[in-house]
């Protein structure tokens, strides 16, 4: 039962954590805020956007920026924590298994 478990439903589990972190990639990606956040402003400066606008979407725009610099940092906190038992073992001799 152990070798079908870890021949067909590991590599499932795997995928599914690769394109959860594509996913939280792409959703909290801070390069992608930080460039609404000068688009925003550069907008401003030539005046195709009303100071009104402009404060509101770069409060919004910087609450967004926030919450993605704090997932992120959950995320490689786990990745770092998940990296380390898989190079760890038990006192018998096991590896190491964090489920979240």
């Amino acid at each position: 039962m152990l070798l079908i478990d870890d021949l067909l439903i590991r590599p499932f589990i795997s995928l599914v954590e690769i394109i959860q972190n594509m996913a939280l990639d792409e959703m909290y990606d801070t390069e992608k805020i930080r460039d609404e956040l000068k688009e925003n402003q550069l907008l401003f400066e030539l005046g195709e956007r009303s100071e009104s606008e402009y404060r509101q979407t770069k409060e919004k725009l910087e609450t967004q920026l926030k919450l993605a610099d704090e997932v992120r940092s959950q995320m490689s906190s786990k990745v770092e924590i998940k990296q380390w038992c898989q190079t760890h073992t038990d006192t018998w001799g096991n590896n190491i298994q964090l489920r979240w």
